[in-house]
């Protein structure tokens, strides 16, 4: 495994929150769902510190070869954010354990701390992580 991630690198991603990734919409087949305020989702949240860690080290493997999978998440959601607001997330590497990822992560809407935690992440190679999934897939 080639890489030049370091632990104590540090990144910032943004992301203008679309109508599209607020709690109405996360899983818009539940009634009670679609009854709840028009904010941004906690489940997108997620997925927003999982792309932002993505990006951060995608230019530090030999990606699309390799690439990561989350295998941890641990989050707060503190602060509710309408659609439009931008959000900047940050991060930094704590821990590299082998082919193991360890992130700090923080997000802030312009007005309030929205988020805090951390998450993990495995370099994986793609074609034998690929070929595993479809070994499952075709075992049912």
């Amino acid at each position: 495994m080639e890489t030049t991630l370091q632990e104590g690198m540090e990144f910032e991603f943004t992301y203008q929150v679309p109508e599209d990734k607020t709690v109405p919409r996360l899983y818009p087949e539940f009634e009670e769902g679609r009854q709840m305020p028009d904010v941004f989702a906690t489940g997108y949240m997620v997925g927003l510190f999982e792309f932002a860690c993505i990006k951060f080290i995608n230019t530090h493997i030999d990606w699309p070869r390799q690439q990561t999978v989350g295998i941890h998440v641990n989050v707060s959601h503190t602060a509710a954010t309408p659609p439009g607001f931008t959000v900047t997330v940050r991060g930094r590497l704590e821990k590299i354990d082998g082919r193991k990822l360890g992130f700090a992560l923080e997000a802030h809407d312009g007005l309030d701390a929205i988020s805090k935690g951390t998450h993990d992440r495995f370099i994986i190679d793609a074609a034998k992580f690929n070929a595993g999934v479809a070994k499952k897939k075709a075992s049912v």
